[in-house]
């Protein structure tokens, strides 16, 4: 079986931390085991170690988040790009197409899964047995379904068949029929008949996800369907193939699992109540900060809820409606003004807001150890290369230069630039972007770490 993690969202739930670059998938805000402080693909993929699952994942991911997924792997896991966000079915076919094209045979297993799940060690168990069940039940699709902890309207149930079936080791039950997100008192009814939570975790083989695509007109190579990306429509595959599935099961899962999907559980699993500088004083039960500015960020007397900070702005809400700031960002083009790449991470430390031919803006860099900024030539404007910290080497139209902290390069038009970092240390810089072009060019690009 392969498992294709789907790395998609648009990054505002969590708003002012994730961003159309940084989703909620990269926040390095959970506790890890060895006490330092994890993201949510970070544990995902801890756990599959663990449950000799990484060999065979795959993960899947917007062409401009793939070296930042490949970077919260350690590099070890193969990452897909996709060309445009076009919803959990589109990518289902995309990941199908691509094994297809690859010789991968018909009956073999895929297995999609959300990559920003919270959930036990022992949940990745279950999402094995998912290929068995396959095979034991002759269903077209086997699901997860969790034991609901509470009525809720923010999950979508599955209502399992009346009669459990015992096949080896996998109790699971047929499923009856989908209800998504209810209202409260639809939730308790639904709890009441024996529903489950849906995980959005499906099995199925590769012959069934081709079938699909065929009566959908999609085409079965990954290239050809990467061409029509673009044109094609948002659909999930809740809709388009769970929901019309009529040989279906699901398998019961009883541990833990929750969807971090907003602040109020995010804080849930949070180690401390303060994460980066600040105070929380008074009647503040159930109060968090997390904050990325250096600057202190105080609350005092203030219950339930959330104070978060970073470069891309400043939310102060209650925990019970933090979740509306994806409606009030709305549509907005928000530039991120921080993110992580390829060869390190950037933070815009300040801008002009007027637009004229002397814009100018200033960016801190942080290049990793061997790594190298992505060479480019402007036709207009000028960059200045200050050197904060750390040791490297600068490269001008083929022409080599030591770089150490102090040091100061301007760089004029048409010279080919780029900077890499020594072998056993981080190199950290400011550039400076004079001129229009430049500054519009850093915030125009498909992410801001392709125009660097």
């Amino acid at each position: 079986m392969r498992i294709v993690l789907l790395c998609g969202g648009a990054g505002k739930r969590l708003w002012p931390l994730s961003n159309d670059i940084r989703s909620k998938l990269f926040l390095r805000l959970l506790p890890a085991p060895d006490g330092q402080q994890e993201s949510m693909l970070g544990r995902v993929y801890r756990q599959l170690i663990l449950a000799g699952l990484d060999s065979s994942a795959l993960l899947l991911a917007h062409r401009s988040q793939v070296n930042l997924a490949f970077r919260h792997t350690e590099g070890r896991l193969p990452v897909l790009g996709e060309p445009a966000k076009r919803g959990t079915f589109t990518a289902a076919a995309l990941a199908a197409a691509y094994f297809h094209t690859r010789g991968m045979g018909l009956d073999e297993v895929l297995c999609i899964a959300p990559a920003d799940m919270f959930a036990g060690d022992d949940f990745f168990h279950s999402i094995a047995a998912l290929s068995g069940l396959l095979l034991e039940s002759g269903a077209d699709l086997a699901m997860l379904g969790t034991r609901p902890t509470h009525a809720s309207d923010q999950y979508g149930y599955v209502v399992p068949g009346l009669q459990m079936r015992q096949e080896g080791k996998s109790a699971y039950a047929q499923v009856a029929r989908f209800t998504e997100k209810p209202d409260l008192s639809g939730a308790q009814q639904l709890i009441n008949q024996g529903a489950l939570w849906n995980c959005g975790i499906y099995a199925f083989t590769l012959r069934y996800m081709l079938s699909c695509m065929e009566q959908s007109q999609l085409p079965l190579n990954d290239k050809e369907l990467c061409a029509m990306y673009d044109s094609l429509p948002v659909r999930s595959f809740d809709e388009e193939i769970a929901e019309r599935t009529e040989r279906a099961v699901v398998l019961p899962y009883e541990g833990e699992w929750h969807d971090i999907g907003n602040w109020q559980t995010l804080t849930e699993q949070l180690g401390s109540r303060v994460i980066g500088r600040g105070q929380i004083s008074g009647q503040t039960h159930g109060t968090h900060i997390v904050n990325e500015l250096p600057y202190p960020l105080h609350v005092i007397g203030v219950e339930d809820i959330i104070a978060a900070a970073s470069l891309d702005g400043i939310l102060i809400a209650s925990k019970s409606h933090a979740h509306a700031i994806k409606e009030q960002l709305g549509k907005l083009q928000l530039h991120p003004m921080h993110g992580e790449t390829s060869w390190g991470s950037y933070r815009v430390l300040d801008e002009f807001e007027h637009r004229s031919p002397n814009d100018i803006l200033a960016i801190r860099l942080t290049v990793l150890p061997d790594h190298r900024l992505n060479g480019r030539i402007h036709g207009s404007g000028l960059k200045v290369w200050t050197i904060v910290s750390g040791r490297g080497e600068v490269m001008l139209n083929g022409e080599r230069f030591a770089a150490a902290s102090g040091s100061v390069f301007s760089i004029p038009v048409d010279t080919y630039h780029t900077i890499r970092a020594d072998l056993d240390s981080k190199l950290e810089l400011i550039e400076v972007r004079l001129g229009n072009s430049l500054v519009s060019a850093f915030y125009k690009s498909d992410s801001c770490n392709t125009e660097l």
